[in-house]
């Protein structure tokens, strides 16, 4: 289950690491999360559910979802999709909703930040971003360049957000990274802000945002509370799921997991793999997924055209990969984990054809159905909110400049609408002008005014193309109804 091979990748594993689960010795390596470790050593159900005890196993590695809740050292809902390894743990199957062990010798004490208990006045910082990915750095770098003390904080152990997984090369322009990989973007972001004034807080939940823009973070076990005087929301997006029949079995993933087990721990999803979703996500992953030895059974699609770049599909039918369109998934079986999947077409209302069902020998399917923003800490903190279709959902009403409807709360990338890397990191700088803009000094307000000048004409090129056509009507309609809000008062 281990990649030794990959035309791209050398994975550096760490030190090995012993570990028990369910009572067995098992071995991982330093820099993995517990469930890339279990993964590795074969174990694909990692919890059952509360109500039907159905099993459940790896899907998003981003600690959205639940289905890797665990009991580690006696303290139940660990999510170990982004949890790291550590010698020694004690890790259990969670059955149902899981029950502390209170006073048992492994289990953490989450206790609250001194400062913060013994004085009412919270430390104030200039900037916090939430989000450590291709949106949040590039904030960072454009309001620190100019002074401004920044915050960056990520729940994961590792900065870059999905760029850490891309091993594809980019589109585009010079100046929007074009033939450079993900990964290698990734560790350039994370340059431009070595000598800057930011502080890279990793391992951190942010758990909650108030309206007097006043975080709650978890560091491990320590609590902390710190007030803002403006906040960048970069919190990227979730895999969409699909209903099909017994689609919560094991060994359904969202893409992004599948690249997290093998582009970042070099662990393969299965040995052969039914893709679901012929955009550019889909196709990218499918090849992937050939670079790193995983036999892709074919790539399916219910729209009647290939949604990406005909020059990744090019690449997959080279290799021999069937891409179907205008088919569907119906079900797949299994008892405790996918052994196969029913697939048919569909007609033009989106319907099954009947008799034109096929069963597919797989024990993977991947999910490259979309994404969804994440924008929870917004509504948190009282942002308004609008479904803007294009934009992939519920959205926080923001206008040009990337300010929500709460003072001082900015959101950029994924967050604020679903669209490529190249346009997060534009997003990004822009959100990081904008809090330069209002606490910088006044002599940097002429150079801020040209560097957000030519960041708009950045993302109107990128939006410019048929592919990006649906962002920009979705931009547009939301500006609108930001205006719109501006303009009632309210």
């Amino acid at each position: 289950m281990r990649i030794t091979e990959h035309p791209i990748l050398q994975f550096d594993r760490g030190r090995e690491l012993a570990f028990e689960f369910d009572g067995r010795p098992m071995k991982g390596y330093e820099g993995e999360t517990i469930a890339a470790a279990l993964h590795a050593n074969d174990v694909r159900v990692l919890r059952e559910s509360p109500e039907l005890h159905r099993p459940r196993g790896f899907f998003c590695a981003i600690g959205r979802c639940s289905s890797c809740l665990m009991t580690v050292n006696g303290v139940p809902n660990v999510m170990t999709c982004i949890t790291p390894l550590r010698s020694g743990m004690h890790i259990e199957t969670q059955r149902g909703k899981g029950t502390p062990a209170i006073g048992d010798a492994h289990s953490p004490r989450i206790r609250p930040d001194e400062q913060s208990r013994e004085s009412d006045e919270l430390p104030v910082v200039p900037l916090v971003i939430v989000g450590g990915g291709p949106a949040g750095l590039s904030a960072a770098a454009a309001a620190a360049r100019f002074g401004i003390e920044t915050v960056i904080v990520d729940e994961n152990d590792v900065a870059g957000g999905q760029l850490i997984k891309q091993t594809h090369m980019f589109f585009g322009s010079r100046e929007h990274h074009a033939r450079v990989r993900g990964i290698d973007i990734g560790s350039k972001l994370i340059g431009d802000i070595e000598a800057l004034p930011v502080r890279l807080m990793l391992g951190t939940t942010v758990l909650g945002l108030y309206q007097d823009r006043t975080l709650s973070l978890l560091a491990g076990d320590r609590h902390i509370a710190v007030r803002a005087e403006s906040v960048v929301l970069a919190t990227g997006a979730s895999e969409n799921m699909l209903a099909f029949e017994n689609g919560d079995l094991p060994g359904v993933y969202g893409a992004g997991a599948v690249q997290t087990l093998m582009n970042v721990h070099g662990v393969t999803p299965g040995e052969r793999v039914l893709m679901i979703g012929a955009g550019n996500i889909g196709l990218i992953v499918a090849y992937q997924l050939l670079q790193a030895g995983v036999e892709v059974a074919a790539i399916i699609d219910a729209a009647p055209e290939i949604g990406g770049y005909h020059v990744h599909a090019a690449k997959i039918r080279r290799a021999g990969v069937p891409i179907l369109t205008s088919h569907t998934i119906l079900k797949v079986s299994g008892d405790d984990r996918v052994t196969s999947a029913e697939i048919a077409m569909v007609d033009a209302n989106w319907q099954p054809v009947p008799g034109s069902g096929r069963t597919l020998d797989i024990d993977t399917v991947c999910l490259a159905v979309g994404l969804t923003p994440n924008c929870e800490l917004a509504f948190q903190s009282g942002c308004r909110q609008a479904f803007v279709p294009y934009l992939g959902g519920p959205v926080a009403v923001h206008g040009r400049d990337l300010e929500t409807t709460v003072d001082g709360v900015f959101i950029a990338g994924d967050a604020s609408g679903i669209e490529e890397a190249s346009t997060a990191m534009l997003e990004g700088r822009l959100a990081g002008l904008a809090v330069a803009e209002r606490l910088a000094a006044d002599s940097d307000k002429t150079e801020i005014a040209r560097l957000t000048a030519e960041t708009r004409e950045g993302l109107d090129a990128l939006r410019a193309g048929p592919f990006g056509e649906k962002p920009r009507l979705g931009k547009e309609r939301m500006f609108e109804i930001h205006r719109d809000i501006r303009e009632a008062g309210e």
